[in-house]
């Protein structure tokens, strides 16, 4: 390829919409043009990673028995009516009618349509076990996209989908996806990328794991323990036992507390600590339920698991709905509460004599209990994990860090096996419902976690793996004798030597055609310049190190290829 010929203009200011250096370099680089919010264009550099990335993944799913199929972006709804998803899904499912008036949606998932083609294709145990993965294009209308390339509205994923007729055997499958995984990250150029707990969300099933990319540019929140190997997302994460204190119970205790409706206001009127209090926080059901969580005052609460406990989604309460079942907003507690659901969490349930709301205007009490103090209430850990919290596997401080997303996999058991009827016939001439796993990978966003690993001040660093072009031919003074001959004999040899090239022809100055380069990350640089030249030679750096020299112009390709079969032992 000829820089003279590649569409894409690379600049050096720092885009103001860009936040995280993937973001920036994208489109300093000319790898990416949004065309709407969340919305983006590949140029041909990025256009080429992906392709390196897809490979990559295309190789590692072949080798544990995929195959490989295409299902439709547009789906009608009965698929997902059938598994209740078209109506449980909100804002995030695209849907539309055709101009038959008929429903239709834009997938942002394909369980339903792998499913389907199941249902259609297998019949017979013999068939058992199979796996059925793809890449396509997927659509998710996310309600604040953010950081390029890092969550986006529309993204190529791989999302594989495995068939077992016994949990063994989905247990033996789950494992040799995961191995798949760490290989494929591997390869890729990011051996980084961890597997922690995660929730499986609107996916369903009982096991998941996402694989993430620690690092500050992440959005997603993960409790790392700072000695052993426990590692989790915010959403699941749990921590040792939380006690302020193992007092016996002491009587309940009113206290005056005018106009003192916040932790921090009891807490500074009546000189206490914040995890010495319980609070309140009211929510309602889609089905109209009135839910009363107590938490304790210096834990929030993780609405992720606070979903798995009511098993039904829910926004917050107003004060009318707060009242309707006896409490007093901004002194509430949860004695006395009726026609509502009680959920409290174990660190309450873990400490002694907290204060509380009084269910009185300007009051509240001290000693709260809960084995005495209230009835039927749920126990669960509905708690948001925070620095410093035991970790549940040792004991040691937990650590909270930020990372990205790259993949999941995730058990799924019977939900949509079950509930779209797809059943096999068994050595006995029975009918038995197949149970399902689920491994995606967003190629987007891999591609931006990359840069998120390997980059410095100048741009991108590629892997030699996943690299646009493996070497750069830049050309200094091309008017100057024998430097155009050079660099054109070189390139037709690279090319020759199905040795990947770019081959900046444009006859810039050193300073423009590097920094170019830099945004490029191309792993290898080749320079055709008058003072080597005189020399018989050609300059070579290694981007990102400070590896660099001279070779002799008639070892050029031998010294690339050479170079080239050792740096891709990294990637194995």
């Amino acid at each position: 390829m000829r820089s003279s010929k590649l569409i894409g203009r690379r600049y050096k200011e720092k885009p103001t919409e860009a936040q995280i250096a993937s973001h920036i370099y994208l489109l300093r680089g000319a790898y990416i043009r949004p065309v709407a919010n969340g919305i983006y264009t590949l140029l041909h550099p990025a256009f080429r990673i992906q392709q390196k990335i897809e490979k990559i993944i295309r190789e590692e799913m072949d080798a544990i028995d995929g195959q490989e199929v295409k299902m439709p972006v547009v789906l009608p709804r009965e698929l997902w009516d059938e598994t209740g998803r078209y109506d449980s899904v909100k804002g995030e499912l695209l849907r539309f009618q055709d101009r038959n008036k008929h429903g239709m949606l834009l997938a942002m998932t394909h369980e339903e349509a792998c499913v389907a083609i199941a249902r259609s294709e297998i019949t017979s145990y013999k068939d058992y076990p199979f796996m059925l993965y793809q890449f396509q294009t997927k659509f998710r209308d996310e309600a604040r996209s953010r950081g390029g390339m890092v969550r986006v509205r529309e993204f190529v994923m791989k999302d594989a989908y495995s068939f077992h007729r016994t949990q063994e055997d989905l247990n033996q499958y789950y494992k040799r996806c995961a191995d798949a995984y760490h290989r494929i990250y591997t390869r890729c150029g990011i051996p980084e990328v961890v597997a922690i707990e995660g929730d499986n969300g609107m996916m369903g099933g009982k096991v998941s794991h996402e694989y993430d990319l620690i690092c500050e540019a992440g959005e997603d929140k993960i409790a790392k323990c700072s000695a052993c190997d426990y590692v989790a997302n915010e959403e699941v994460a749990s921590s040792g036992q939380l006690k302020y204190n193992d007092e016996p119970a002491k009587p309940l205790q009113e206290v005056h507390t005018p106009n003192v409706k916040t932790i921090e206001e009891v807490c500074g009127l009546l000189n206490l600590k914040p995890e010495q209090t319980a609070k309140m926080v009211f929510y309602i059901t889609d089905s109209g339920k009135i839910v009363a969580v107590t938490i304790r005052g210096d834990i929030e609460v993780n609405e992720c698991k606070l979903a798995k406990v009511l098993k039904e989604t829910f926004q917050f309460a107003n004060d009318e709905q707060i009242e309707s079942i006896g409490a007093v907003p901004g002194f509430a507690s949860g004695i006395g509460l009726h026609d509502c659901i009680q959920v409290v969490d174990k660190s309450v349930a873990n400490t002694a004599n907290l204060l509380c709301g009084a269910n009185k205007k300007d009051y509240h009490m001290y000693n709260f209990n809960l084995s005495r103090d209230v009835l039927d209430a749920i126990v669960a850990d509905i708690a948001c994990v925070q620095e410093g919290e035991r970790c549940p596997k040792c004991g040691a401080p937990l650590k909270m860090v930020r990372g990205i997303e790259v993949g999941n996999i995730f058990q799924l058991g019977t939900r949509y096996t079950e509930a779209m009827h797809l059943t096999y016939t068994d050595e006995n001439g029975n009918e038995q419902t197949p149970i399902m796993g689920c491994y995606g990978i967003g190629v987007g966003r891999t591609l931006a976690s990359i840069i998120e690993a390997r980059h410095d001040n100048y741009g991108p660093i590629w892997p030699l793996s996943v690299a646009p072009w493996q070497v750069q031919l830049n050309v200094l003074q091309m008017d100057k004798e024998g430097i155009t001959e050079t660099a054109e004999k070189l390139y037709a040899d690279l090319e020759k030597a199905s040795i990947e090239v770019l081959y900046d022809d444009r006859n810039l100055g050193a300073g423009p055609q590097f920094a170019e380069a830099d945004l490029l990350g191309i792993p290898l640089r080749l320079i055709v310049a008058p003072k080597a030249l005189a020399n018989g030679e050609v300059e070579y750096k290694v981007r990102g190190t400070e590896e660099k020299g001279t070779i002799p112009v008639d070892q050029v390709i031998s010294f690339v290829q050479n170079w080239i079969a050792q740096e891709m032992k990294k990637y194995q």
